[in-house]
């Protein structure tokens, strides 16, 4: 009995083994089925993109088959180059030129000089201030405009355009998209800037005379102001021969020099013995041209509108001057 039990116990072992095999592989038979029944699904929406993208190459080839007077073409509109105005270019040169003349020891130089200078000779010279008896700041007009004319406006123009060329960085500027206008008033408010620099630290002279620390008396603000007037028209004046004797020559010993004998020239006429004894149109035509004499109504306390568009005529002029010479580098 227990060996017929034992019999019976494998065979039934036996048959439930095979019919856990079988059900295991109609499991993976399932799974292979739904397998390729996905793959089959992604070739077929393959193929469906495929026929879009023929479709579409299709319409591409048609397009380009197309004659040109049938596609709507934009019209093309012209490349503007976004360039700043005349006013703001010439306002970045100025602070180019501004920037280099505050790097330069030579500014501060001859600011210090011509400061020295003018106190020595407002308090030294022939007794100074103090044997006038009397408050008034003529013996500074009369010192200034020759230090101005010999000294201080030469050295601040030598190098406007003269080192541009000597380095070679003036091709450069005038490749540039700027005017040769631009650069030459650029230049010209530069130079302009720092000569009035100097003209405002002569101020500190009468106010601390006048009025701080020290009040000495009261003094005619009103002749001392048109007086300053003047010196700035001179300097305009001035700073424009420099910068067309700069735009002739890349030496700056040579600019110098021809601007401070120019300039002392044309101011020294008013002041010759020969020159005042000529009568009739000769003496008439040096003393309208000489830089004293249309100074010296400006020293009085008379602003003279004849000597002021003198003044800006003479600037005009050389400025014109300085121009044409900078655009006759383009042809050359």
């Amino acid at each position: 009995m227990s060996s017929e039990s034992t019999i019976e116990k494998a065979t039934k072992d036996k048959s439930r083994a095979a019919e856990e095999a079988e059900e295991r592989d109609e499991d993976e038979e399932d799974d292979e089925a739904r397998d390729e029944g996905e793959g089959s699904d992604d070739g077929d929406s393959g193929d469906d993109d495929s026929d879009d993208g023929d479709s579409d190459g299709g319409g591409s080839d048609d397009v380009a088959t197309k004659p040109m007077s049938m596609i709507d073409a934009s019209p093309k509109e012209k490349a503007a180059l976004d360039r700043p105005s005349s006013l703001a270019m010439t306002w970045t040169i100025t602070r180019r030129e501004l920037a280099a003349y505050f790097n330069s020891v030579i500014t501060y130089i001859v600011i210090s000089a011509s400061m020295v200078g003018l106190g020595l000779f407002f308090y030294m010279y022939k007794g100074g201030f103090w044997q006038v008896d009397r408050v008034t700041m003529q013996r500074m007009f009369d010192f200034l405009p020759f230090a101005l004319c010999f000294l201080v406006i030469p050295l601040f123009t030598m190098r406007t355009l003269s080192d541009e060329k000597r380095v070679g960085t003036i091709e450069l500027l005038i490749t540039m998209p700027v005017k040769d206008s631009e650069v030459i008033l650029g230049k010209y408010f530069a130079a302009l800037a720092i000569v009035t620099v100097q003209l405002a630290l002569v101020v500190l002279y009468p106010i601390a005379m006048f009025k701080w620390p020290w009040h000495l008396g009261e003094l005619d603000w009103g002749a001392f102001w048109v007086g300053m007037s003047g010196l700035f028209f001179l300097s305009a004046t001035g700073t424009a021969v420099g910068l067309m004797y700069s735009s002739f020559t890349e030496s700056q010993i040579l600019s110098f020099f021809a601007t401070m004998l120019t300039l002392t020239g044309i101011y020294a006429l008013g002041t010759l013995s020969a020159v005042e004894s000529l009568q009739g149109w000769p003496g008439d035509a040096i003393s309208f041209i000489s830089l004293q004499s249309r100074f010296e109504p400006f020293a009085r306390g008379l602003l003279d509108s004849r000597a002021i568009v003198y003044f800006v005529s003479i600037a005009v002029l050389c400025l014109v001057v300085a121009f044409h010479a900078l655009e006759r580098r383009k042809w050359t």
